[in-house]
């Protein structure tokens, strides 16, 4: 139906007839002469008509947004000073002497150039939305990052497999998506929130290097960068180490960017500890584009009079940092408050400060509540350590260490952002060296850092059982500009060591058989040490495209409830349906008294 995509046609073209098809993106008449911006998936190009040509001059006439037409003319340069460089076919226009209209269209719920556009109704007419310049390239995106992965993956003797969608639900992670069986009466399959276990089973298998671009289910909350389906890059390979795993997955994302969007990352990532990532950035995936830093400060304020500081400062598990804010004493009392309502969100119960305004003269060179309660020695230290200047801000966090961790580590990227402090460019980071377990203080039993399938650096199951809280894994996070991009380990291929983590986990011994028998059994057969990761290519592609949320970069993703506006899902099923399945459906109690 077409001899060139619309925005192919360029200056080599002229003098030549072709036929184009796509959308009628604008249409101008100008005194007799119509033109018509013909878009499509490449770009646009202006086609020209003018009465000379009648029969097609009278169907242009008629032409609206958003027709859907076929137009064949000659290629031609534009006249002198009506060339348009803001597009690739802006040297050239179409003079047409055809023209089709392949469909009509009604007004649209909203014009394709409109800047600001409700998301409920962008997600509602998506198909309309995709044709936007932005939302086009963003898509266009993806698929090319999709290629790049799999070239690279399959140039280093990885090969793609498929994993199971209806497999088993676990006790680990977020809430799984249950889907009733038909055949099993009262049975339920599960989505897979990962294709963890199949993987490594196919590691056991002897298939040696797997990847696959794969959907992923989770029923939780959900935030700009979550929804309930998601796609991520897996990948597991045998015989490999941290090092080797990192060096090869480093590389893969270097050519991503470099071959994706033209951006030369460097070469090697930096590597951080996750007690180090923690203790100076109050998170395990820093913004290092963000140049402030948290200080701790908890063994100065064991010598002060402030109960607050000083209890957090004495109190395990807590801690109390400063945030040194460059000229932050330029802030009113306002901004301060604004801060301090902040911090509240993330748990907080105050923001203390202090300002700098001559820290050669102490402590009345300083203004806040809280210096009457440092000695001048406290305070001179106190002005060392964070390297303040006069000008500048120190705000202070006492708490739980997670609270402050939450509180301070989300603040010091707020203000990054608010003053303008933020850093061009990419800063990817490796994080490594995470602790094996996490204390869950409400149920009191260990947690997972990752997940229980990942190794600690000592292989000895004794030793682990014995100070779990000590037990390093053997795993590793991706961050670019403060977004985890991707994790992973090499895990555990020892059986008995699997059982310890799962007996520590507090998921005894009939738990295990029921819920991973089939792993523990296959250790027994000849496991190979493997590893692997898992990257989130939605979250990607948003870095890459500079996008706000992942749903900018998914064709058709659901909203922060859930939902689809464009399908309707999800749906009540019809009672034969639910009966087939064996399901009842039971109201809710106030529902089910109103009868």
């Amino acid at each position: 139906m077409r001899t060139h995509y619309c925005g192919e046609v360029n200056a080599s073209h002229v003098d030549q007839t072709v036929t184009l098809c796509g959308w009628a993106h604008h249409r101008r008449d100008h005194g007799g002469v119509i033109f018509i911006d013909l878009r499509d998936r490449a770009g646009r190009v202006q086609a020209v008509f003018d009465p000379d040509t009648r029969e097609a001059f009278t169907v242009a006439e008629k032409v609206r947004h958003e027709f859907v037409l076929r137009i064949t003319g000659a290629v031609r340069r534009r006249p002198p000073g009506t060339e348009n460089p803001s597009i690739a076919t802006g040297e050239i226009e179409v003079l047409g002497k055809e023209i089709e209209v392949l469909n009509p269209a009604d007004a649209l719920p909203f014009q394709i150039d409109e800047d600001v556009i409700g998301e409920e109704l962008r997600l509602k007419y998506r198909y309309i939305d995709l044709r936007r310049e932005h939302m086009k390239n963003n898509l266009l995106l993806r698929a090319k990052v999709a290629r790049i992965m799999r070239r690279f993956l399959d140039g280093h003797g990885f090969n793609e497999f498929e994993t199971p969608m209806l497999t088993k639900a676990t006790p680990e992670g977020a809430r799984d998506y249950l889907v009733p069986s038909r055949t099993h009466e009262g049975k339920f399959f599960a989505l897979p929130q990962s294709p963890q276990l199949f993987k490594q089973l196919l590691m056991m298998s002897g298939m040696d290097r797997y990847y696959q671009i794969t959907r992923c289910f989770r029923d939780e909350d959900l935030r700009a960068d979550r929804q309930p389906e998601f796609t991520q890059l897996d990948i597991e390979t045998s015989f490999l180490d941290v090092p080797g795993i990192t060096a090869l997955m480093e590389e893969l994302i270097r050519t991503l960017f470099r071959e994706a969007i033209e951006v030369a990352l460097p070469q090697p990532f930096p590597r951080m500890s996750h007690a180090e990532a923690v203790a100076r950035y109050g998170t395990d995936r820093p913004d290092l584009r963000v140049p402030l830093e948290l200080v701790e400060v908890a063994d100065l304020m064991q010598r002060t009079d402030f109960k607050v500081f000083a209890a957090a400062a004495t109190t395990p598990g807590h801690r109390v940092t400063a945030l040194r804010v460059p000229r932050g004493g330029e802030m009113s009392r306002k901004q301060i408050d604004d801060y301090t309502a902040w911090v509240g969100n993330h748990g907080a119960k105050g923001l203390a400060y202090i300002k700098v305004n001559d820290k050669a003269n102490l402590p009345e060179g300083l203004q806040s509540p809280i210096v009457k309660f440092m000695s001048n020695l406290v305070l001179k230290e106190l002005i060392e350590r964070t390297g303040a200047e006069n000008g500048d801000l120190i705000f202070f966090g006492a708490d739980k260490a997670r609270v402050v961790n939450d509180a301070l580590g989300n603040l010091r990227v707020k203000l990054g952002h608010d003053l303008g402090l933020i850093e061009h460019g990419w800063k990817p980071l490796w994080v490594v060296d995470f602790p094996m377990f996490e204390w869950n203080e409400d149920e009191e039993r260990w947690d997972a850092m990752h997940h229980p399938f990942t190794s600690p650096r000592n292989l000895d199951p004794a030793v682990l059982a014995a100070s779990p809280g000590t037990a390093i894994a053997k795993a590793y996070d991706m961050v670019i500009n403060g977004s985890e991009i991707g994790g992973g380990s090499v895990r555990i291929h020892h059986q008995r060591l699997q059982q310890t983590v799962f007996e520590l986990l507090g998921i005894g011994e009939a738990a295990q058989q029921e819920k991973f028998g089939f792993l523990i059994e296959a250790f027994r057969y000849g496991c190979p040490p493997h590893g692997g990761i898992a990257f989130g290519l939605d979250r990607i592609v948003m870095l890459m495209a500079g996008a706000g949320s992942i749903r900018d970069v998914i064709a058709f993703p659901k909203t922060q409830t859930a939902a689809c506006p464009l399908t309707g899902a999800p749906s009540e099923a019809s009672e034969q349906a639910l009966r087939e399945l064996h399901i009842r459906l039971r109201k809710p109690a106030g529902e089910a008294a109103r009868g």
